[in-house]
């Protein structure tokens, strides 16, 4: 059994719980040592309740995300891949947003048959149909050993990084943030927990109050080339059917922009027609857009993110440049056959 801290040991967790509570943001080292005792498992679940419910009446600064995200990477469960991790690029988003389909997942696989190297990072939803349930539909094993995972990414150029096999320290919280009812830190803190340490990210937040505390985290944590991304009508991703707000982190620095599909030469699409109603046509909208036999607003959606994700990878000088690479790589059927050769190798022996 393992023995309860004592009131000095939890004295970094009181101490950061008084300062929220007072007013105060916190540094990287304060939440840190916060977050290592929420890690370990052994603090008490009021403590633990206070601090995730103090922290949730206020954003969240860049500095917080940065100490509390170094932390969950510290306690993960590392997954080693060949190469350099600086170039692997993920498309975790944080969800709570308007639902549509699985477009970071898609754009991923399309990324992969492009010749990037996606660490994808993602956990099951509440809607029931979040990344790892699609994949699992699509045939792809989301449990897959660390050989199986190392074999999919060299030989593929993907993996996917099933996010309560990797960060079992969270374990601890769950019942915590279940008795809340209500999102907390840890919502942001997923995506900014690659357990592959992926050095470029393209990562959907589900607030716009969130894009700059986000893109500020990435910064201190020397991304190599990563954007935080909301779109005008709510998504968590590069919308077809709106603008969408963009904060690249790139050499020390933050650039606001926005995206506009039709300066791109895309159609704007209704929001409503990119919903998918349930599981199996969240996968139909993925399997059809990869085959290449779904055209029109949802193909487009999965074409607009990938383009971002290629000029995030330098495969691409611009956004206009990664349309046209999306469209003739899906077209060309390699992402069809991407998706197939990895689910494959994810239950190969």
């Amino acid at each position: 059994m393992t023995k309860a801290l004592d009131t000095k040991q939890l004295e970094p967790l009181r101490y950061a719980v008084d300062r929220v509570r007072s007013g105060h943001t916190l540094g990287a080292n304060e939440i840190a040592n916060a977050w290592s005792i929420l890690m370990s498992g052994q603090a008490p679940d009021g403590l633990i309740g206070a601090l995730l419910a103090a922290l949730a009446t206020r954003n969240p600064t860049g500095e917080e995300l940065f100490g509390a995200s170094s932390i969950m990477k510290k306690f993960a469960q590392k997954l080693n891949l060949n190469g350099d991790h600086t170039q692997f690029l993920d498309t975790c988003g944080t969800g709570g947003a308007p639902k549509t389909f699985n477009v970071s997942t898609a754009a991923g696989i399309v990324l992969a048959a492009c010749g990037v190297k996606i660490a994808k990072h993602g956990n099951r939803s509440r809607t029931g149909r979040g990344s790892a349930e699609v994949l699992e539909s699509l045939g792809v094993n989301i449990h897959a050993t660390e050989q199986q995972q190392q074999a999919s990414f060299e030989e593929e150029n993907i993996c996917f990084c099933f996010a309560p096999n990797h960060h079992k320290a969270v374990a601890s919280v769950m019942p915590v943030r279940k008795l809340l009812g209500f999102p907390t830190i840890f919502n942001l803190l997923g995506p900014l927990s690659n357990p592959c340490n992926a050095g470029r990210q393209l990562l959907g937040v589900w607030g716009d109050r969130f894009v700059v505390p986000m893109a500020e985290c990435l910064l201190q944590s020397s991304t190599t080339k990563s954007a935080v991304v909301h779109s005008t009508d709510g998504l968590d991703e590069v919308s077809i059917s709106a603008p969408t707000k963009i904060v690249l982190v790139e050499n020390g620095k933050l650039v606001e922009s926005i995206i506009n599909p039709e300066d791109l030469g895309l159609t704007y699409s209704k929001r409503k027609d990119l919903v998918a109603r349930d599981l199996k046509q969240a996968s139909s909208f993925v399997l059809d857009t990869l085959s290449g036999t779904l055209h029109g607003g949802v193909r487009d959606m999965v074409v607009i993110n990938v383009s971002l994700g290629l000029f995030l990878a330098d495969r691409v000088q611009d956004l206009s440049e990664g349309v046209q690479m999306a469209r003739e790589t899906i077209d060309s059927g390699c992402a069809a056959e991407t998706l197939s050769k990895w689910a494959k190798i994810s239950f190969s022996t």
